[in-house]
């Protein structure tokens, strides 16, 4: 069989796909900047492929707008940014505990999360004789209780691992658990309470020392008190607020689409079940848009009946149990809707939004697990 020519390639509109803009992570990245004293810097969160954007895309808008640092999960993910090009400090979150992978820390300049003196002297170790410092942050755990070290524990770790001589303590960070929870309620309890164990380490630190750090996306838009040296931010960086209370803090433009093309419609009559185990039943001869993306493609089975698609401004409900591949449209009302026509499950059209909040909240989900699982069969097409 004769390959394609690149000419030749099938279109990534050809079935469903994310148009993700640049442009708006740019846009973002420069009005949480301003939220910012110019002494706090701005670090764009580009793990999990950038949210499902793409993450060299993401993390290049992000930086042109303004962020200085990036902050992926994993190693690869690090290593992928710097074989883009990409030269700016780099803070892999996720413990790495293994020579080889701390090793390839240094190797590619990134900077490891510590979260005891058994990864520091492993770094000690890897670094000598390289004839450069191992730059490294340590993790606190003021309430999170998930990776970092106890906050108590804080400032003795912090002084010995100042005392390696090749090791660099760039930074001291915590993560906020409640930031994005209510007003005077128990997030304002809860973020209090860690910020307050966090500033009782920090006093322990040497003046012009490690980047102090502890807000993410919900701590940067709640309060500047909480902003210190620099602010981690994913979900806001992507267009989204964290919690429906902080929409309006900050212009915000969602910088990702999901659309789709409708392959077949289907004339049916009254009566009729659609799609596995018949859960819907025409009630009315209806006109049935079949719609090439479905679960396997990131939109989840959790959310059959209780979605629908905008086309020409107009929304259009999803009906029957959402397919791997696939998924059905009631078009009765709206006949314009044709086989080839573009729907958006995502995004804008017209007047009309969807928004991965709306998704979360009719499958008991959260707005990231949303945008991260859009599956890698789906192109991304930057517009």
């Amino acid at each position: 069989m004769t390959p394609l020519r690149d000419t030749e390639a099938p279109d990534p509109r050809q079935r469903a796909w994310l148009e993700v803009s640049p442009a708006a992570i740019e846009a973002n990245a420069r009005s949480l900047r301003g939220l910012l004293l110019p002494s706090c810097a701005l670090m764009a969160v580009v793990k999990a492929d950038g949210y499902g954007h793409g993450a060299v895309t993401v993390a290049r808008a992000a930086v042109v707008g303004g962020a200085s640092q990036l902050g992926v999960a994993t190693l690869q993910e690090g290593i992928e940014l710097r074989k883009a090009g990409l030269d700016q400090p780099v803070l892999v979150l996720g413990n790495l505990t293994q020579p080889e992978e701390l090793r390839a820390c240094l190797h590619w300049q990134l900077m490891p999360t510590l979260s005891s003196m058994r990864e520091a002297l492993l770094c000690q170790n890897l670094a000598s004789g390289s004839g450069r410092p191992f730059r490294v942050q340590l993790k606190l755990d003021t309430g999170m209780t998930r990776l970092g070290c106890d906050w108590e524990e804080g400032p003795r770790l912090a002084a010995a691992i100042g005392q390696l001589d090749q090791i660099q303590l760039s930074g001291v960070y915590s993560h906020l658990a409640l930031a994005d929870g209510e007003p005077e309620g128990e997030g304002d309890r809860v973020t209090a309470l860690q910020q307050q164990r966090f500033e009782s380490v920090l006093q322990h630190l040497p003046a012009g020392g490690p980047l102090r750090h502890l807000a993410n996306s919900a701590g940067t838009l709640r309060s500047q008190a909480l902003h210190h040296d620099l602010v981690r931010v994913g979900l806001a960086l992507y267009g989204h607020c964290p919690s429906p209370h902080l929409d309006g803090a900050i212009a915000l433009e969602p910088a990702m689409a999901v659309k789709a093309r409708v392959t077949l419609i289907r004339q049916v009559s009254a009566g009729v079940g659609v799609s596995y185990g018949h859960r819907f039943i025409t009630q009315r001869p209806s006109r049935l848009a079949v719609v090439a993306i479905g679960y396997a493609d990131g939109v989840s089975r959790a959310l059959s009946g209780r979605i629908a698609a905008l086309h020409q401004g107009r929304r259009l409900p999803q009906v029957g149990a959402i397919t791997m591949d696939q998924l059905i449209l009631d078009a009765t009302d709206h006949p314009q809707l044709e086989a080839g026509s573009v729907v958006t499950l995502l995004g804008q059209d017209g007047a009309e939004r969807i928004t991965p909040r709306d998704w979360s909240e009719q499958s008991g989900s959260i707005p990231w697990e949303v945008l991260c699982g859009f599956k890698h069969r789906l192109p991304r097409v930057v517009i």
